[in-house]
């Protein structure tokens, strides 16, 4: 007699499809600071039931990325001046360590494959498209830590994008950005020549100056 086995639980599937949605917006700035996200809005637009969806709010609300009121209200995160100084200063120490693993496989390949991301960040910027700018600029950052070979320091990384996603794009609307960010220029060079002091220099500037601008 052939046994059939039971259909496999949809949930789980759906759970992390929301999951992954919602983190990709959150992280690229998609969605504003304060902006409330609903259970029954995420479940319908998903076109899922209310199980799913709430797994995944809270899957991020553990991360950061998302808050919950005491009166179970969802939103993405109002960071505070201190908040913002804290997350710049782990980024300045996750991401300097991980590009300064990177350097000893900084091939050609890789420098070319920056210097495109880069390209295109130009045509972002003249578009005004924030939330590809955005994007993009996680790019460059990720392409680059990847060669360092640190899974779990690059997941800690990734936490910290997530967490300043929509106050990314608050900073970018002040900045009024008309070209690629200099120092990305300066991270190129640095990896073209070997200079480990000055690659560790430019990636703590890139990833700190901006943020500095939210503060005061």
């Amino acid at each position: 007699m052939m046994l059939i086995s039971p259909r496999p639980d949809p949930a789980p599937a759906a759970h992390d499809r929301i999951y992954r949605g919602l983190r990709s917006r959150i992280m690229h700035g998609e969605i504003a600071p304060g902006q409330a996200l609903t259970l029954r809005g995420i479940a319908a637009e998903f076109g899922v039931s209310m199980t799913p969806a709430r797994e995944a709010l809270r899957r991020l609300a553990a991360e950061g990325a998302l808050t919950l009121s005491s009166s179970g209200r969802v939103s993405t995160p109002e960071l505070g001046n201190e908040r913002i100084e804290e997350l710049a200063a782990l980024r300045s120490l996750l991401e300097v360590e991980l590009a300064s693993r990177a350097l000893p496989r900084a091939h050609i390949a890789l420098i070319d494959r920056l210097q495109t991301i880069n390209a295109r960040i130009t045509e972002d910027i003249a578009r005004r498209d924030a939330v590809g700018y955005i994007r993009r600029n996680l790019e460059f950052h990720r392409t680059l830590y990847l060669r360092a070979q640190a899974p779990a320091m690059l997941a800690m990384a990734e936490t910290v994008w997530l967490q300043l996603g929509p106050t990314m794009r608050a900073l970018y609307g002040r900045l009024r950005q008309k070209e690629p960010p200099h120092f990305h220029r300066l991270i190129i060079a640095a990896l073209k020549a070997g200079d480990e002091p000055g690659l560790r220099l430019a990636v703590r500037s890139d990833v700190t100056q901006g943020l500095r601008m939210l503060v005061g």
